[in-house]
């Protein structure tokens, strides 16, 4: 061996992999603000079965009818519109609910963040990923289970902020059950707009605290604005089977009539809140969001709307619900080709599990339905990161995990690179029979870049992995949510914004007593 060829190898083995490594470490991540699809949609149905879906979904919405519960001012609205209204239940005849959608909804439309460069087209062949959203605990490998804090809260925001393909802030990314019920809508809400500069999803557990959150953003982006353009989107789940709550239709009348984004999302653990079966299941979905959807055209036409689902399996032994599973799967195939053919964005998916720790089963189970939400055409894809034990926990480490997931899906929609460089009709010239590729010039042009470099994957050998600790997915996820909130910096807020938020919160929050529902 020449010494000059020593010196390359020895520059290898010592300080050449450790200074990639940290190269990329320290490299500048560049983020999109959603991902543009360039492949096409997986449709799991034909066009006779969605036809026969939607023909039963109108017949369950003309015979049955849906229950709009507490809410006279509801009820009256669907009656001028020309439903037949019996009590709280309200029967649509056939095209009444498709025909308001059609008119009015935007098949697409632009969330808009208070840094302009993060706004987000939802809609469309775009996907928008976002957090999981609603669970009341938190966990990590050091701590274990425990009740979420308004600390874990602004963690995850942070965290999310940090996420290069995490597009969206989210909403009740965990409940900080250490804040009164009736006022941690405001240090949510606050939390999102002071550490974070992308869009955000608005309170829905009140009506007064829907509105709270429209006032909120009103004090960011002006007044005017907010009335023309959306700011927020929020999460309206129907109380399935078949009935809106007085709670839900109380924010959904908020949000539309300040012409804030509403997904409307049938809330269902197939087997108990549905029929068994998975075109039942999705006949029952299709009426229940067109119900809902249309409601929003009544309170404002154009209000910006999503068709939503939230479908789970429940197992026939225990009763629990599963995830991951094939039926889950093809319930969302099925919704997105109907939101698709409705004209409106679809939201479903996530990086669902049952799991209770950061293993095998949470990533299985997650990466299925992330690749089924991806392949089916979710427009907007709550719980992409995070979720844990059926949503009841938030996951220091799983969010990692599902960031990784996510990263993976932006390259998946991506599509292949077609481009002459991707061809590489010269690599292939260059080398030729017999040969390897490895110290072409193709190849050196593009190593950085070719295929994806997981964040928390371990690829070395067996005897490199032991020498750095023999750390397992969980670990290495650990180490990484660690120094990203140690890393952490905050997006820049005007100051008067803040004073102008601050002083809102205080002045509400002395107005009431605070209570515990």
């Amino acid at each position: 061996m020449t010494e000059r060829a020593g010196r390359r190898r020895a520059g290898r083995e010592s300080g050449g992999r450790e200074g990639r490594r940290e190269a990329r470490a320290n490299a500048v991540v560049e983020t999109t603000p959603f991902i543009e699809r360039k492949i096409p949609y997986l449709e799991y149905l034909t066009e006779e079965n969605l036809q026969l879906i939607e023909d039963n979904a109108d017949i369950l919405l003309e015979e049955i009818g849906i229950d709009f519960l507490d809410d006279p001012e509801a009820l009256e609205m669907w009656k001028e519109a020309g439903a037949d209204v019996q009590g709280s239940r309200v029967h649509f005849p056939k095209g009444l609910c498709r025909s308001l959608i059609q008119a009015t909804a935007p098949r697409e439309y632009v969330q808009h963040a208070r840094n302009p460069a993060r706004n987000v087209i939802i809609g469309g062949k775009r996907t928008v990923l976002v957090p999981a959203y609603g669970s009341p605990f938190v966990h990590d490998i050091d701590k274990g289970r425990r009740y979420a804090t308004i600390n874990d809260f602004e963690n995850f925001v942070k965290l999310a902020y940090m996420a290069p393909d995490i597009h969206h802030s989210g909403g009740t990314i965990c409940e900080p059950v250490d804040l009164p019920v009736n006022k941690r809508h405001f240090d949510m809400v606050y939390t999102h707009f002071k550490l974070s500069d992308k869009p955000l999803m608005g309170s829905v557990t009140h009506h007064e605290r829907a509105q709270d959150t429209v006032d909120m953003a009103k004090l960011v982006f002006g007044e005017e604005f907010v009335d023309q353009n959306c700011v927020l989107t929020s999460l309206i789940n129907v109380n399935s089977p078949m009935t809106y709550d007085a709670t839900m239709l109380g924010s959904l009348k908020v949000y539309a009539r300040n012409n804030q984004a509403t997904v409307i999302s049938p809330f269902i653990l197939a087997g108990a809140m549905s029929p068994v079966t998975t075109a039942g299941t999705v006949t029952q979905i299709l009426a229940e969001a067109l119900a809902g959807i249309a409601f929003t055209q009544l309170c404002r036409p154009g209000a910006p709307v999503v068709f939503g689902t939230f479908a789970a399996a429940v197992s026939m032994a225990t009763g629990a619900p599963t995830f991951g599973t094939p039926e889950p799967s093809q319930v969302m195939y099925a919704a997105a080709s109907l939101a698709r053919r409705l004209g409106v964005p679809f939201r479903s998916g996530g990086g669902l599990c049952g799991s209770k720790l950061p293993d095998a089963q949470a990533a299985y189970e997650a990466a299925n339905t992330l690749q089924t939400s991806a392949l089916a055409g979710v427009n907007f894809m709550l719980h992409t990161a995070g979720w844990l034990e059926g949503g009841l926990a938030m996951g220091y480490e799983k969010f990692i995990m599902d960031s990784d997931q996510a990263s993976m899906i932006a390259v998946l929609l991506g599509g292949m690179d077609m481009s002459e460089n991707g061809q590489a009709l010269d690599a292939v010239r260059e080398v030729g029979p017999g040969k390897h590729y490895l110290g072409s010039a193709h190849t050196l042009k593009n190593f950085e870049t070719a295929f994806y470099r997981s964040t928390v994957a371990d690829n070395n050998s067996y005897e490199q992995w032991t020498a750095d600790g023999s750390l397992d997915t969980a670990q290495r996820a650990n180490i990484i949510w660690k120094k990203m909130l140690n890393e952490y910096q905050a997006p820049a807020l005007d100051s008067a914004i803040d004073e102008a938020l601050l002083d809102f919160m205080a002045r509400r929050k002395g107005s009431f007593a605070d209570r515990d529902y």
